[in-house]
């Protein structure tokens, strides 16, 4: 065995050598070596480094470590250098410290230092792309950022590329180099957070294993991997906190490379880094995490059961199963971990300790009781410890477990054991049963009725999979019916957890921007239009100066309610049913007044009194400033109603949607504006406010139908679908129509009032003529009488 592993090794030293020796030719060839190339090179180089040692050869372990430096010193020194010098310094002394542990034939050390290098070179091409974006520079960064790590990639998370598509997204100018920046930092730090975590699971592992050139390189990684992550730490912990984390990084390296006690040195840097995290996770990506966390750990010892009998192992699929969803629970839990930690800190560390103790039950092959009973313990103490809108039913978390389960079921099958593939099929049921067919059946029933029978019995075009299961069918076949369930679980997730459209937001946003707008100047010209003699001009100034400031009130009140909707919105989903029903219930105040004349009658009359009252005693500052309050207040009224209902559709559809609708919706007032206050054209304002009131009612409609969808995803009201009628997808996300009573009920409702109060006003306003006219006729009969 050793005879092979030396062959091996010189075999790997011989091709690595080779293509150390080929890239010098390929640069004099006038080819240019991509940053990730010359860093590849560097880092197999000194993996020969290590490998030339172990095989007591000091002499070739030089030669490489020569070979490492110059393509450090050639290709990545200067942009490193450039954009951090401390990171640049670090490299050089980490080189040094792998020439002293040549020289010592100290493996250990040069494992440690080699470890550490390649996470200060990843380190360094993180601040040449945040510079670059700094800088506008989007080619440089997309370039550089090809020399990074992705998360390890496992069925249960896959590797993002926010960084990558943000860079496209730059080039193609679709957002600006600050956006790009944060998303590409935020990816960067996410990822080696992730990373670090890796390398000190890897460093408890070969601790007790007592592999100490695996430990010493574990350890030398994650404390490159922390060197990327200084700036967040810092901006978390301070400076102090800065430089006590990096001492105990040195005093865990010195004792993996002297062997001094190890354990405590650990511990003292895991105490240090309690509670940081690089990249806050949102309020939604922590519910779908602790979704996944409670489902995986519950199948853990479910899975653990069916594999052991007796204190033997029965069937060793099961027991691989049960491990693959510890892994899950556990890569779930340490996504949370330093939230959690910031709550209850003796409950977060008691977890994780039974998650480990629960993986080294598994493989020894414990009683399944016992694994049962931690399971159980760990469950509790999740619960009390997340908050509450954590636990709350997460689709995305349930799809996610439902296509882990499946991946079982193709394992299973590729085995050849149809009884376990059939364990799997339930399961996968189970768990879409408990929550995600409920929601199907109210928004979308035809489509929950068929994943159903794709589950069960089948289609008229698909056998479903308990019949090909129950049958032995092929595996093809199988495999045929799996893939057309998941194909519709797709398109389930797809649906549940879409939002509106954003045309549909960007067309409801610019509608009530401009129809708020058109009263404001209507007002505004109003007001204005009898103060055009030489005597009254004086008084238009105040009313303008206060319309300005109307207009700075609005702007400032959108800043503090989207600054308020963002401290509240971990409540996600609530928020916005919240927020939806105060912007209803004021719509539909409002909206009566739109059909009739009283509105722009008497409320247009109300400021018309009040200005008279106001410029009849001259002037003075009294009635200057009375004047800016009457400007102020007839436009304010109208930008504190528009913040109002625009909160609705930024929690529905994000503020960048939101504003492209303000922005088309303001045009739309300018041109009017100018129209009216410039040119001096009379518009037809009557007609106008009418046609745009109608338009105001369908957004009404529209919002409402999503708000009751809202209401029912949270659980705040039932969901009783109407059989027969299936809504294709998009008329949800552009009409707020799903095919259930409470749905239509309620926005036929709405209708119903704003229609009616139209003709009730009308009739109200006729008895009122009515009346006059006919007391006006008494009169004049009695006098002629008299």
């Amino acid at each position: 065995m050793k005879r092979t592993a030396i062959v091996v090794l010189s075999i790997m030293l011989v091709i690595s050598a080779c293509l150390t020796t080929l890239r010098p030719v390929l640069a004099e060839g006038g080819r240019t070596i991509a940053p990730q190339q010359s860093a590849e090179t560097m880092r197999r180089a000194l993996f020969n480094v290590q490998a030339a040692l172990m095989m007591g050869n000091g002499s070739d372990a030089q030669s490489h470590l020569a070979a490492a430096e110059a393509i450090y010193n050639d290709d990545l020194s200067a942009p490193i250098r450039g954009a951090d010098k401390a990171t640049d310094k670090r490299i050089r002394a980490l080189f040094k410290q792998v020439e002293a542990g040549i020289a010592a034939g100290n493996a250990v050390q040069v494992a440690a230092a080699r470890g550490q290098l390649w996470g200060e070179i990843l380190g360094g091409s993180a601040a040449i792309i945040f510079q670059a974006l700094e800088q506008g520079d989007a080619a440089t960064a997309k370039s550089w950022l090809l020399l990074r790590e992705f998360r390890t990639a496992t069925k249960f998370s896959r590797p993002p590329a926010d960084a990558t598509l943000a860079l496209s997204a730059l080039e193609r100018g679709e957002i600006t180099a600050k956006v790009a920046l944060e998303t590409v930092r935020a990816d960067l730090w996410d990822t080696y957070q992730a990373k670090m975590n890796e390398a000190f699971a890897e460093t408890a592992l070969a601790n007790t294993r007592h592999f100490l050139a695996k430990r010493a390189e574990a350890v030398g990684m994650a404390a490159g991997y922390f060197s990327a992550l200084t700036v967040p730490f810092e901006a978390q912990k301070g400076a102090e906190g800065l430089l006590t984390a990096q001492a105990a990084f040195i005093t865990l390296i010195d004792a993996a490379i002297a062997e001094r006690p190890f354990e405590p040195a650990l511990t003292d840097v895991e105490n240090t880094l309690r509670g940081f995290r690089a990249v806050a996770l949102s309020a939604a990506a922590a519910a779908r995490r602790a979704g996944q966390f409670s489902r995986f750990i519950a199948l853990v010892s479910v899975e653990y059961g069916r594999g052991v009998r007796d204190g033997q192992v029965i069937n060793d699929i099961e027991i691989q199963e049960a491990l693959t969803f510890r892994d899950a629970a556990q890569a779930a839990f340490d996504d949370l971990y330093f939230s959690l930690v910031e709550q209850e800190t003796a409950a977060a560390d008691e977890i994780r300790e039974r998650l480990r103790q629960i993986d080294a039950d598994i493989r020894a092959t414990v009683n399944p009781a016992q694994v049962d009973n931690s399971v159980n313990q760990v469950a509790v103490l999740f619960s009390a410890l997340i908050p509450t809108e954590w636990g709350a039913l997460n689709t995305e978390s349930d799809f996610d477990v439902i296509e882990a389960v499946l991946d079982q079921l193709s394992a299973a099958l590729r085995a050849g054991q149809y009884d376990k593939a059939e364990s799997a099929r339930v399961e996968a049921y189970a768990i879409l049963d408990s929550g995600i067919e409920q929601k199907l059946r109210g928004f979308q029933p035809e489509l929950g009725n068929e994943i159903e029978m794709l589950f069960w019995h089948g289609t008229a075009e698909q056998q479903g999979l308990a019949t090909l299961l129950g049958s032995h069918a092929p595996v093809t076949e199988v495999m045929r019916g799996l893939g057309v369930l998941r194909a519709k679980l797709n398109e389930a997730e797809s649906y549940l957890s879409s939002k509106s459209a954003p045309a549909a937001v960007i067309g409801n946003s610019a509608v009530i921007v401009f129809r708020e707008g058109l009263e404001a100047v209507l007002i505004l010209a109003s007001l204005l239009a009898s103060l055009r003699s030489a005597e009254t001009r004086k008084f238009r100034t105040p009313i303008i100066g206060g319309a300005i400031l109307a207009l700075g009130a609005s702007a400032l009140t959108w800043v503090i309610a989207n600054s308020l909707l963002m401290a509240l919105i971990r409540y996600g989903e609530r928020l916005e049913a919240v927020v939806s029903l105060i912007a209803i219930g004021v719509l539909l105040l409002i909206l009566n007044w739109f059909f009739h004349k009283v509105y722009w009658t008497g409320w247009i009359a109300g400021f018309h009194s009040r200005k008279g009252r106001i410029i009849a005693g001259g002037l003075a500052v009294g009635q200057i400033i009375s004047l800016m309050v009457l400007g102020f207040s007839s436009i304010y009224r109208e930008g504190f109603e528009t913040v109002l209902f625009l909160q609705s559709l930024v929690l529905d559809a994000g503020i960048g949607v939101v504003l492209q609708g303000v922005l088309i919706g303001l045009i739309g007032v300018a041109i009017v504006g100018v129209i009216t206050f410039a040119l001096q054209v009379r518009l037809p304002y009557k007609k106008m406010l009418i046609v745009t009131g109608i338009m105001i009612a369908a957004v009404l409609f529209i919002m409402v139908g999503n708000t009751v969808h809202v209401l029912q995803a949270v659980g705040w009201l039932p969901i009783t679908p109407i059989r027969g009628i299936y809504m294709p997808h998009w008329v949800g996300q552009w009409f707020g129509l799903y095919a259930t009573w409470q749905g239509i009920g309620l926005q036929a409702a709405a209708l119903v009032y704003v229609v009616g109060t139209y003709f009730w006003a009308e009739r109200a306003i006729y008895h009122k003529k009515h009346t006059q006219a006919k007391a006006k006729k008494e009169t004049k009969i009695a006098g002629q009488v008299g």
